[in-house]
């Protein structure tokens, strides 16, 4: 045995990574027993904590995994300075997950949060599921923390 081999394992590292697809994200959804949904353009969604997520794929093969989570709470625009210092200090205090402000068409001010993994030689279903636990918690931390600040507590 290797110094690397897993007793049980398919390899030098256990199970090997397989091609990133939207019907494995759909199954690491299910193994971890959350609820999602397919919206009219195809894609996987679901609500944690009130929270707004969805699982998107990009590059040449779809390789490319984009955790995208919405804060519930919108806020008055005014507070888009206050609410950027914010997002700086927790990029400051964390590598992950990335976020930013958008206006919607109403003039409220809403949170995005994004992860984002390159998983080009393929990813194994432990990877899989670690990263949508790791996007969604980190996320709903973010969320926790702008809570505390503008809104009082909760998320």
């Amino acid at each position: 045995m290797g110094f690397f081999d897993k007793p049980g394992g398919g390899g030098a590292y256990g199970a090997a990574p397989q091609p990133l697809t939207r019907d494995r994200i759909e199954q690491a959804l299910k193994a971890e027993g959350w609820v999602y949904q397919i919206d009219s353009d195809g894609d996987v969604g679901g609500i944690w904590d009130n929270n707004l997520f969805y699982f998107f794929l990009y590059g040449e093969q779809k390789e490319i995994l984009q955790v995208r989570g919405r804060w519930h709470q919108a806020l008055s625009v005014d507070l888009r300075p206050q609410v950027r210092e914010a997002i700086d200090e927790w990029h400051l205090q964390k590598i992950w997950p990335k976020g930013y402000t958008r206006v919607d068409d109403e003039g409220r001010l809403w949170v995005i949060s994004e992860h984002s993994v390159d998983w080009e030689f393929g990813v194994t279903d432990d990877q899989l599921r670690l990263t949508l636990r790791c996007a969604i918690t980190t996320s709903l931390s973010m969320y926790k923390q702008l809570s505390d600040k503008f809104i009082g507590g909760g998320n």
